[in-house]
């Protein structure tokens, strides 16, 4: 395990910031885990796995966070959940080339990068907020789950921007109901994942991650409860995200 340490001290740094900055604003962080672990010479089949299991770490705590100080509204996220769910097992099952998961990933890193670089207010007016619709918040649900399935994120980043355009709700509550979308697609996703007879996994890197992660997402879930997270440290991840995006995009798609 020391050796391993060793070997991948600059991916469990980078694991630890992902965590500490995603969870602050209710995200998981797994398209980040994806870009970084596209930087090292493990199976990309492998990526998936390691990256929904971070992500169900660092939400975990980020969601019990959110419950805690009251930022829920169970009637309106239960029709995103209801319909996700069984999406994001599906397009975890499937078994994706190559080629198509680095598209998919490259295309997701670019709606991350947008996600945190645009600065959406802390406050908006309640009078205007999104009329519940069960059949509109299924097919956000659906459709960013079987997405975030295959890519192997928690989908996060597809939903809160949606939720965010249509005046859902506070940004507070998209936040948490982010964290909580993220946490039940993440689990889904990687039981689909699991019953792929092809499945693997590197326990050993896999558990040292899922340390790092959860310190990260502890400190970040509890500065996200209180205070908004630094813009500076938001636009230059996002910038940097971008980056692996297109680079990813220009070997895999061009």
């Amino acid at each position: 395990m020391l050796e391993l340490i060793i070997t991948y001290w600059w991916i469990m740094l980078g694991f630890f910031t992902i965590a500490l900055l995603y969870s602050s604003v209710g995200f998981g962080g797994g398209s980040s885990y994806l870009a970084l672990l596209a930087l090292t010479s493990l199976e990309f089949t492998e990526f998936r796995a390691i990256s929904l299991i971070c992500n169900i770490v660092v939400v975990t705590g980020g969601t019990y966070i959110f419950a805690k100080n009251g930022h829920f509204n169970w009637k309106k996220i239960l029709p995103l959940v209801i319909f996700s769910v069984p999406f994001a097992f599906l397009g975890g099952y499937l078994k994706i080339s190559q080629s198509l998961f680095f598209i998919l990933l490259g295309f997701s890193l670019l709606i991350a990068s947008l996600s945190m670089f645009m600065n959406f207010k802390n406050e908006v007016d309640k009078t205007m907020l999104y009329k519940k619709n069960i059949v509109r918040d299924g097919l956000f649900g659906g459709s960013t789950g079987f997405l975030s399935g295959m890519v192997g994120i928690g989908g996060g980043i597809f939903l809160a921007p949606l939720l965010h355009l249509t005046k859902w709700d506070t940004s507070k509550r998209i936040a948490a109901t982010a964290s909580f979308f993220i946490l039940v697609n993440s689990i889904s996703g990687l039981l689909g994942q699991i019953t792929n007879p092809e499945f693997i996994i590197n326990y050993e890197l896999t558990f040292i991650l899922l340390i790092t992660v959860f310190i990260g997402g502890q400190i970040g879930s509890r500065i996200g409860a209180q205070l908004v997270s630094q813009p500076f440290l938001k636009k230059t991840t996002a910038v940097l995200i971008a980056y692996v995006a297109f680079t990813i995009l220009n070997k895999y798609l061009f």
